[in-house]
């Protein structure tokens, strides 16, 4: 019951006040990841510099769960190194799987609040749209190249 109780206070804090919903000045890399099946849209805009990630922002809109965790891993992989953010995001898909250890659950701070999510495949997507995003900009954007979407937004 605590657990739940954590997850839903969390969740709403991130959702209801995100510290990182705003277009960010000047990205060096953005990407918009969209769930089809229900409708959420995010935005991820990054200041990558010396393969550290400086500072980070979504749009969009969504669920309750896709907008929290965006800021959630915002909150989480700002200030760190490129590097270290695909292992958070790695670390986070563990999670969402079901098989992550306590150790690594520590690692990822509040976002580990979305454990619960695994229990609930409808939402899984929602939880893990930002994750994936990032993953994509990570592995395919490079330093001052913004990478742009099928439908062209950037």
């Amino acid at each position: 019951m605590q657990n739940r109780t954590f997850y839903n206070e969390i969740l709403t804090e991130h959702n209801m006040h995100p510290i990182h919903k705003s277009p960010l000045i000047e990205p060096t890399a953005s990407l918009r990841g969209v769930n089809p099946s229900c409708g959420d849209d995010v935005t991820l805009q990054l200041k990558i510099r010396d393969g550290v990630i400086e500072d980070g922002a979504f749009i969009g809109d969504g669920c309750a769960i896709s907008q929290a965790s965006a800021d959630m891993m915002l909150e989480l992989v700002i200030g760190r190194s490129v590097e270290e953010a695909l292992s958070l995001k790695d670390t986070f898909m563990k999670m969402i799987k079901g098989k992550v250890t306590e150790e690594e659950l520590d690692l990822l701070e509040e976002a580990s609040s979305l454990q619960d999510i695994s229990h609930m495949p409808a939402r899984v997507k929602c939880a893990v749209l930002g994750w994936r995003t990032l993953a994509e900009i990570l592995e395919k954007g490079e330093e001052g190249e913004e990478v742009t979407t099928e439908d062209g937004l950037r």
